[in-house]
C-alpha cells in the first residue's frame, strides 16, 4: 500500500499544482478573473452557480474538490499500471495518452453531468481553451503522474 501512496500524492500534487497554476493564469490573462473565482468554478461543479456567491468558503471547497480529482486521476493511474505494464515502461507516450483521455471525460461526461450541466463540446470552445486545455492535461497533468509513478515503480 505505502508503494502505491507515494507515487499518487507526488504524481497528483504536482499534477493538481500544475493544472490550478495553468488556470489562475490563463482566467486572469483571458478575463481578469482572480484565483478565487476559478476556485470557485470548481466548486460550482457540485454546488451549481451559487457556488460564486459563497466567497472565501466556496474558494476553499473548490480548492479541495481540485486537488481530490487531481489525486483520483493519479491514483487511477497508478493502479492501471500495475495492471498494465505499458504504461510505465513507456511512460511519456502513456501520461500523454492519459492527460488526453482526462480531458475527454472532464469535458465529454463530468461537466455535462455536474450541477453546471454543460452543454459546449471542446470543439466547439474558442481555439485559445481548447488548446491551452489539451496541452495542460497532456503535459501538466497525465505527463508528471506518468513520470512521477515511473520514478516510484524502480
Amino acid at each position: 500500500m505505502r508503494k502505491l501512496l507515494k507515487p499518487i500524492l507526488i504524481g497528483g500534487l504536482i499534477a493538481g499544482v500544475l493544472d490550478i497554476t495553468y488556470a489562475f493564469v490563463f482566467s486572469y490573462i483571458r478575463s481578469g478573473r482572480p484565483p478565487a473565482f476559478v476556485l470557485q468554478s470548481v466548486a460550482s461543479g457540485a454546488l451549481g452557480r451559487g457556488a460564486y456567491q459563497g466567497g472565501a468558503k466556496t474558494a476553499a471547497l473548490g480548492f479541495g474538490f481540485h486537488f481530490l480529482i487531481a489525486l483520483t486521476a493519479a491514483a487511477v493511474y497508478v493502479l492501471a499500471s500495475r495492471a498494465l505494464p505499458f504504461m510505465t515502461t513507456h511512460a511519456i507516450f502513456s501520461g500523454i495518452l492519459y492527460g488526453l483521455c482526462i480531458y475527454a471525460v472532464m469535458y465529454g461526461v463530468v461537466l455535462r453531468v455536474s450541477a453546471i450541466r454543460a452543454t459546449a463540446w471542446p470543439w466547439s470552445l474558442p481555439k485559445s481553451v481548447l488548446i491551452g486545455g489539451l496541452l495542460i492535461h497532456m503535459f501538466g497533468i497525465g505527463l508528471p503522474i506518468a513520470l512521477v509513478n515511473r520514478h516510484y515503480s524502480k
